[in-house]
C-alpha cells in the first residue's frame, strides 16, 4: 500500500524560487511507494495548521518546503503524533536538516524521502512553546528577530545582522538551575541546544544528539572583542566547547530567568516569559533523516 505524503511550501520563505519544486517531485519521488499532494501556505501559521490536520488525517509523512521557519512550523505540528517530518531544505540556514544530514540539494533531499530512514528524535518544551532543534535568549535572539524583520533573506544578510548587533550588545543576566545547581551570570549567548547548529555550519554544541533523551545548554560569557575572530572560528570547526569562555551543562529539566525577555526557538524569534521551565520530551517526533 503506497503511504501518503503532504509537501507544504511556503510560497516566500526561503532563498530560492519554488516554481521548479512540484515539477521536481514528480520526477524524482518514488512513485511506487507515495500518493501525494501540495499545500501550499497562506499566512504565518499555516503549516502548523495543516500539520496538524495531516497528522489527525494519519497522512503518513509531512514535508515542509522551505527554511527552518517552516520546519519549525511543521515539525511542532506533529509532535506527538505518528506522522513523520520530512525536510526539503531551501532556507537560509537549515540547521535541522544539516544536523540529520539531509542534502541541501532538491532533487537528492526528494530522493532521501524515498530511502524512508527514520528515527524518533526528542524535541524541547519551554512553559508552553515547543521546539525542534536550538533556541536561545541572547545575542542570537536579537539577531533572529531582526533577520526577520529584514526583507532580504540568504546567508550574507544574516552576517549582516551579526555584526550589526554584535557591537552594541549589551550581555543579559541569567540565573540557571540545572540538576540542582544555581549560576547567575551575564552571557553574550544561553542557547538551548537539542541538535547541534544553527544553521550555515555555525555549530553551537557539537556534541548534542537529538535521541539522547538529553539538551545542551550552551553558555557563552562576555569577552574581548580581540578575541572575536578565534571565537567565531572555534564554531565552524565544531570546537566552541573548548573556549575558555564556554560551557556547556546537559541537562533534562532547568529553569531559566531573564533579564531580557526576548528569544528564538528554531531561528523564530518569540516573546517569553522571564522565568522559563525548559524540559525534553523524549522520542517526540519521527523524522526522516539522510546518511552520514
Amino acid at each position: 500500500m503506497k503511504k501518503k505524503i503532504w509537501f507544504i511550501i511556503n510560497p516566500i520563505s526561503g532563498v530560492r524560487r519554488k516554481d521548479d519544486i512540484p515539477g521536481l517531485i514528480r520526477d524524482h519521488l518514488d512513485m511506487d511507494k507515495f500518493d501525494f499532494e501540495i499545500q501550499y501556505t497562506q499566512y504565518k501559521g499555516h503549516a502548523f495548521e495543516l500539520a496538524k490536520e495531516a497528522a489527525i488525517k494519519t497522512i503518513d509523512i509531512v514535508c515542509a518546503v522551505g527554511g527552518d521557519g517552516s520546519v519549525h512550523e511543521v515539525g511542532t505540528g506533529l509532535i506527538g503524533s505518528e506522522t513523520k517530518l520530512a525536510i526539503i531544505p531551501i532556507g537560509s540556514g537549515n540547521g535541522l536538516a544539516r544536523h540529520m544530514h539531509i542534502p541541501l540539494n532538491i532533487v537528492k533531499a526528494i530522493e532521501c524521502i524515498n530511502t524512508m530512514n527514520d528515527i524518533q528524535m526528542d524535541t524541547v518544551m519551554v512553559n508552553d512553546q515547543p521546539f525542534l532543534g536550538v533556541g536561545g535568549y541572547g545575542l542570537d535572539a536579537v539577531i533572529a528577530k531582526k533577520f526577520d524583520e529584514d526583507k532580504k533573506r540568504g546567508f550574507w544578510t544574516y552576517v549582516k545582522h551579526v555584526f550589526k548587533e554584535f557591537f552594541k550588545y549589551n550581555p543579559i543576566n541569567i540565573s540557571i538551575d540545572t540538576n540542582g545547581q544555581v549560576k547567575k551570570l551575564p552571557v553574550v549567548l544561553c542557547t538551548i541546544a537539542n541538535t547541534s547548529e544553527f544553521g550555515n555550519g555555525f555549530v553551537v554544541s557539537p556534541k548534542s544528539d537529538a535521541t539522547d533523551g538529553k539538551i545542551e545548554l550552551f553558555i557563552l560569557k562576555p569577552f574581548s572583542f580581540w578575541r572575536t575572530p578565534a571565537i567565531i572560528y572555534r564554531f565552524f570547526m565544531k570546537k566552541s566547547h573548548n573556549s575558555q569562555f564556554a560551557e556547556i551543562i546537559s541537562f533534562e529539566k532547568a529553569t531559566i530567568n531573564l533579564s531580557q525577555k526576548i528569544a528564538h526557538y528554531d531561528g523564530e524569534p518569540v516573546a517569553v516569559r522571564s522565568k522559563l521551565n525548559v524540559q525534553v520530551v523524549p522520542k517526540s517526533l519521527h523524522i526522516l533523516i539522510g546518511k552520514k
